[in-house]
This record gives structure tokens, sequence and C-alpha cells, in this order.
């Protein structure tokens, strides 16, 4: 195909689509500078001081992959090649991408161009329908050279990780550092959200929804709630036991190589984008089951992330039950769980940030 004059105006027609690239709980954390007619700058930052799940900003250094692997498919559209780089500081709490746009020749447009938008978290209940042998092959194919791409299709194993999220989700919501992410990151009474994630969205019903939303304006409420009136139960029904049973399988994309440094996390957040766009093309919806992976990393690396000493013990036992399920040792590199399937297209969404609100 032949390439696009480079410009500002063919860089905004990339970033309006980049922008669209997963983040966790919808924080969006990059912001962009269109430098020259082919470079854009990436000005990337992390969330560890405010939200417990991002483990020394590598949930944002993923979420940086994903931008920058949706940056290059949808450069391919316009006949652009990208190019990056990346400088930090010390503990790479602030990154500096410089995107380069190269115009060639031999540049085709990636198939997964067309799925940028429409890909979506399903947190609901998914059909049982199993993957074919073409979904399975290119999911696995999808993560690329450096990584495995595990499968839990059978019931047991389905189960086995239902049983795994059950343990997880009481940890996450009974910690008090947990408490002020979950209080910030739901837009209640939403259907859309730009920069949270709306109510209808989580995946419980109106009630429960009423309910929680009453239940977190304070951590005494949700201390009290928990200890007499069970108040783990029916969000962990909700949100983890059941739909980790309803669906077609669990997937884990496992590094072939130790996690260590900055690009480490940014190449696996591409791996991740490409997987999920993948599962998108073969019809298949995903949900991102990113807390254990996270306790299990906190585990490993014998790091405390709350007051109370309890949660030390249930991350180390969520760890070891975690290995077990993926026949994996505690030196062994875990990277993304979710869970995949086939649904009807999700009635809410998270939306975006307006360009006008990244563009520095």
């Amino acid at each position: 195909m032949s390439p696009n004059p480079l410009g500002r105006d063919v860089l905004i027609k990339i970033l309006e689509l980049a922008r669209w690239a997963p983040s966790g709980d919808n924080t969006q954390p990059w912001r962009f500078e269109i430098a020259s007619d082919e470079t854009v700058i990436v000005h990337g930052h992390d969330t560890r001081d405010e939200i417990l799940y991002d483990f020394d900003g590598h949930a944002s250094h993923m979420a940086h992959g994903a931008l920058l692997e949706t940056m290059r498919i949808a450069a391919s559209a316009e006949g652009l090649k990208t190019t990056w780089n990346c400088s930090a500081d010390a503990e790479a709490r602030k990154v500096m991408y410089e995107v380069r746009f190269t115009p060639s020749t031999d540049v085709e447009i990636d198939p997964l161009y067309h799925y940028i938008e429409t890909r979506v978290v399903q947190r609901r209940p998914m059909r049982l329908t199993q993957l074919t042998d073409a979904q399975r092959t290119a999911l696995v194919a999808a993560a690329g050279d450096g990584y495995e791409v595990q499968l839990f299709e059978s019931f047991a194993k389905r189960h086995a990780i239902a049983r795994l999220l059950w343990a997880n989700a009481h940890i996450r919501l009974t910690c008090p550092e947990a408490f002020p992410v979950h209080q910030r990151i739901i837009e209640w009474g939403a259907r859309f959200s730009k920069d949270r994630l709306p109510e209808q969205a989580v995946g419980i019903d109106p009630l429960t929804a009423k309910l929680m939303q009453w239940v977190m304006r304070s951590w005494s409420r949700v201390e009290f709630f928990n200890r007499y009136l069970m108040g783990t139960i029916f969000p962990r029904l909700q949100l983890d036991y059941v739909p980790a049973l309803m669906c077609a399988a669990h997937l884990l994309i496992r590094p072939k190589y130790p996690l260590q440094g900055l690009e480490s996390y940014v190449k696996l957040g591409q791996a991740m984008q490409r997987v999920w766009l993948t599962a998108t093309l073969h019809g298949l919806h995903l949900q991102p089951e990113m807390t254990p992976v996270i306790f299990r990393w906190y585990a490993r690396a014998n790091r405390r992330f709350s007051v109370l000493p309890i949660f030390a013990k249930k991350s180390e036992a969520l760890a070891r039950d975690f290995e077990v399920i993926a026949n994996a040792s505690e030196s062994d590199a875990f990277g993304f769980l979710g869970r995949i399937g086939i649904s009807s297209e999700p009635f809410s969404r998270s939306l975006r940030l307006d360009l006008n609100k990244l563009l520095g």
C-alpha cells in the first residue's frame, strides 16, 4: 500500500485509535506530545502510590506496552512503520517513550486494526462454548515467541481457577489498603465512564450495586458488613466464582524469561494486547484477572502490601495454589491471567478521555 504523507493530522488519527488501549481500572497512565510530523512523545506515569495493584508500577508499564502496540497497529493502516525507545528515572515512575513513524511500502494493514475500538471487557458470565482449534492456535501464536500461552479449559481447571479467585477476592475485599482503590474506581449509576469503571459494567445486579455503594462510603461500614453480615459472599459469587466457571477457558501468559526491568513489562503489555485483540478478532470476549498475578508478584518478592501481617500469609498461600494449578515453580514468571469465551456484547463499558485531554 502507498504510505500516507506524514503530518500532524495523520498522527492525530493514529492517537485517536491508540487511546483505546487498555489500562488497569481505566487509569490511562499516559499523555501525548506531538514533537514533530513524524514523532510522538508518550509521557508515561504509574499509579503505584495510589493503587495497591500497581506493584512497582508494573501494571502501568504493561499498559504502556499495550498502548505502544496499539499505536503500531493503528499506524499500519497509514502505511507507517513504528520504532520506539524509552528513557526513565531510576524507579521508572516517569517514563518517556519516543515513537517514530516512518513511511514504508512494505507495511500492510494489521488484521487486528479493525478491533482496536471494539475490544472490550466482559465481566459477566459467558457461554460454555468450547474454544475451536483455530481459536486456540491463534491465541497461542498471538503472544509471540517469548511467551507461552497456557489455557485452562476443562471444568476441573476452571473450577480450580474459580476457587483461586474466591480466595483472591477475599484478600481484595478485606484488605484495608485496597479499600480506597475500590472506592475511587467505580462511577456509580453509570453505563459509560471516560476515566473509571461504570457501575453497569462491573458485573453485579442493581440491588447488590446499591448496597455496595452505601457500604463503600466508609471503611468502618465495610469492616462491619464483612464481619457480621458475610459482606464478601455476594460480591465474590457474582464477580469471581460464577464468572470463573461460566466461560470457555482461562488464559495465562507466561514469559519465557524473567520479568526484570521496565522493558520486560512493556513487552509483556504488547503481547497482552495482541492476544486480547486476537481474541476479539475470533469472536471471543475477555476479562482480565490480574490481581492473583499481582498478589503473587508481592509474595514472590517477599513484599508486604498491608499493615496487617495476615495478608502476607494469604498472598503466599494464594501464590502456592496458583503455581499448583499452572504446574509452575516459584521462580517461573506469570504475566497475565484472563477469562475468555463467547458472550453477547456488553451493555456497558469504559470509554476514554478525549484526545484533547491527553495531548500536552
